[in-house]
């Protein structure tokens, strides 16, 4: 392998390190939130039990995560630093989904168990129900869309 063949080899490398590290949540504390973050958290929360906070930056934007327990079920708020949400995950059954969401989670969890279910909505839009699956020691995530239909990508 050449010196440049190396050099690039390592930059390479080192960028994909440098990516996954940026992508990686941190956790903070709630005075650590902008203004606009803390005014829609504020409200989001009312009579839930707020777990804690994060930030990311995801396709270069920074977002700010807070983690609540509402009537007994998770939900995961995403926020710009303008305080707009732009997703939120939030735990439901599997019992109040449509059949045809529940034959879609069933079929793309194979043997797996399904031990949780989340419905994803961006910018407002529901845009999928994701599982979270066991398979022996191992675990996943699976994703259906709305209708239970499989993504052609995942959310």
């Amino acid at each position: 392998m050449s010196l440049f063949s190396k050099i690039s080899a390592a930059a390479l490398l080192l960028g994909l390190l440098f990516s996954l590290a940026n992508a990686q949540e941190k956790k903070i504390k709630r005075e650590q939130l902008p203004p606009a973050v803390e005014k829609t958290v504020a409200k989001e929360s009312e009579g839930a039990t707020i777990k804690g906070f994060a930030t990311e930056v995801e396709k270069g934007q920074r977002l700010y995560e807070a983690e609540l327990i509402v009537n007994g079920h998770h939900k995961d708020i995403s926020m710009n630093r303008q305080g707009v949400i732009v997703e939120v995950e939030e735990e439901v059954s599997m019992d109040s989904l449509p059949a045809t969401v529940q034959d879609g989670l069933k079929k793309a969890a194979g043997a797996a168990t399904i031990e949780m279910i989340e419905s994803l909505t961006k910018n407002g839009k529901l845009v999928a129900y994701e599982g979270h699956v066991k398979r022996g020691t191992k675990r996943s995530e699976i994703q259906v869309g709305p209708q239970g239909e499989k993504l052609k990508r995942p959310q």
